[in-house]
């Protein structure tokens, strides 16, 4: 089983980009991961450490790869006490929705038990061109708070 389970939510790609990046430094501090793009609820284990990273699109909807996963906890309402997770948006604030996805994600996880680690980033794409940049910086941080679970 990996380290960290990379869960991405994309509609063009950059969510994609964003968790492969991620993945390839975590990789390189010796930490396994596994990334998956848009995976079914049964495709995950129900314990460990999660990054979901995703996009938003429309008035804050979730990217169609990763609405199954959604709809399925959502549904299923699975005990994810055993499962920590950090949390990135991509998106864009000239729209009220602004990272809408990613905090509904985030309030469904919590609302089956999983706690997030750290704070949830929010990339704005008008002022980050690449978005890689600002979650790699995140996750510098972010990697030092796991060494306490």
């Amino acid at each position: 089983m990996a380290d960290i389970t990379l869960i991405s939510g994309s509609t063009l790609g950059s969510a994609e980009y964003v968790a492969e990046h991620l993945a390839e430094l975590l990789e390189a501090s010796d930490i396994s991961t596994e990334t998956l793009h848009g995976p079914h609820l049964d495709a995950l284990a129900q314990s460990g450490i999660w990054l979901i990273v995703t996009s938003t699109h429309g008035a804050g909807d979730l990217p169609d790869n990763i609405q199954p996963l959604y709809d399925e906890i959502a549904s299923q309402q699975p005990d994810l006490s055993q499962v920590r997770y950090g949390a990135i948006g991509i998106g864009s604030r000239e729209y009220d929705t602004f990272c809408g996805a990613i905090e509904k994600f985030d309030a469904l996880l919590a609302s089956c038990g999983a706690r997030r680690v750290g704070d949830m980033l929010r990339i704005n794409v008008l002022d980050h061109e690449i978005p890689e940049d600002p979650a790699e910086i995140w996750l510098g941080s972010w990697k030092n708070l796991l060494k306490d679970l």
